[in-house]
Order: C-alpha cells, then sequence, then structure tokens
C-alpha cells in the first residue's frame, strides 16, 4: 500500500508533502516538485507488468 502524504505548505508558500508514522509524528517532508518528478520518474507495478506483457 502506498505511504499516505498530507499537502501542507511552507511559510514561503510552496508546497509540501509530509509524511507520518504509526503514532502521527512526522517520519519524512519533501518539497512537492522533487516528490512529484520522483513519482513520474518511477513506473507502478501495472505499468511494468503491462510493460513485461507486450515482449
Amino acid at each position: 500500500m502506498p505511504v499516505k502524504r498530507t499537502v501542507m505548505r511552507s511559510s514561503k508558500g510552496k508546497k509540501l508533502y509530509a509524511v507520518r508514522d504509526a503514532k502521527g509524528r512526522f517520519k519524512d517532508i519533501q518539497s512537492y516538485k522533487k516528490a512529484h518528478a520522483a513519482d513520474i520518474k518511477r513506473k507502478s507495478k501495472a505499468e511494468k507488468a503491462k510493460k513485461a506483457k507486450k515482449k
């Protein structure tokens, strides 16, 4: 199951993703720009399976 991210804004107004642990504490905070770029570069399981099926 993917990690649920909370969208927040920094004091400068930039969009941030905050990941929390099971107790609700912040585990990781990323800028939206970096997190979104990493998500686009990564293939999902469905995309990988579809590509493997074509071969």
